[in-house]
């Protein structure tokens, strides 16, 4: 597919994928989403990858769907829901995918451009990031996957401030909630997000994949059913090439290729 609302490109084993709407705030619009289901699909079936990114370009992540082109599709109730089951078909895909995915977040990250980072499994952003559940203030309720993965990272009472205000979050107050995880300065924020991208280069994409499947799972399914997906999990993470190796280098008393502290060491990580 040749992308026209956003840009795929792979560098260094880590999928970058760009919302590339600048003069509409990167908004949501028909070919954006399809292009992001391809992008998605690409993702989960290459092999060589061991992370990814999501950003946008020009000073914003995401500033929702774009109202001009939503007027001109929801022409009738059917057509509206359908729009929305079309989101789920790549979504649950992309909160699933079995690599760690970084959100890198500058300016506007509003309705569906919120959701979308919520998506991610780490959120960087900078003191210029906003964050806004904005559906209430056009008399909507929060679509792209807001019901399942808000109240999951903030809780419940959180999530009803948010949904309920549609009021608008800084970075500060993003962090503080857990939704945040890193502020870096606007100029240092695509390099920063690379370099920690970069740490799960050195890791088992196996057991990170593995890991993360488990987690998504953890929050409704029961101590028995989590328990059988350890064990099976387990049982392919002992007999994995990179298991062996990393044994092999600690019996031989060799560093190990994945060890966050000292990565972060060598990068002058933050805290």
């Amino acid at each position: 597919m040749n992308y026209e609302a956003i840009t795929y490109e792979v560098r260094d084993e880590i999928a970058i994928v760009t919302l590339n709407r600048p003069k509409q705030r990167n908004a949501f619009n028909m070919a954006m989403r399809e292009e992001l289901c391809d992008a998605v699909m690409r993702m989960r079936e290459d092999d060589s990858l061991k992370a990814a990114i999501l950003t946008g370009a020009g000073g914003a992540f995401c500033a929702g769907g774009d109202l001009k082109a939503l007027t001109g599709d929801r022409t009738t109730v059917q057509s509206a829901r359908k729009r929305i089951q079309n989101i789920h078909v790549w979504l649950p895909e992309l909160v699933n995918l079995e690599l760690p995915v970084i959100a890198a977040v500058d300016g506007p990250a509003f309705g569906a451009g919120f959701n979308l980072a919520l998506a991610a499994d780490f959120v960087l952003a900078t003191p210029r990031a906003r964050f806004c559940a904005v559906f209430g203030r056009i008399g909507l309720v929060p679509d792209a996957g807001g019901f399942f993965l808000l109240p999951r990272i903030v809780g419940l009472q959180a999530a009803k401030d948010i949904v309920f205000t549609a009021r608008t979050l800084d970075a500060a107050e993003a962090k503080e909630l857990g939704i945040v995880y890193r502020i870096y300065d606007t100029d240092a924020l695509f390099d920063k997000a690379m370099e920690f991208a970069g740490h799960f280069r050195h890791s088992s994409r196996e057991a990170i994949g593995m890991s993360k499947n488990i987690l998504n799972n953890a929050f409704h399914m029961d101590q028995k059913s989590l328990g059988e997906m350890e064990g099976y999990a387990q049982g392919m993470a002992l007999h994995s090439d990179y298991h062996k190796d990393a044994v092999a280098r600690f019996l031989e008393k060799e560093p190990l290729a994945y060890d966050w502290d000292a990565l972060e060491r060598e990068v002058g990580g933050d805290d």
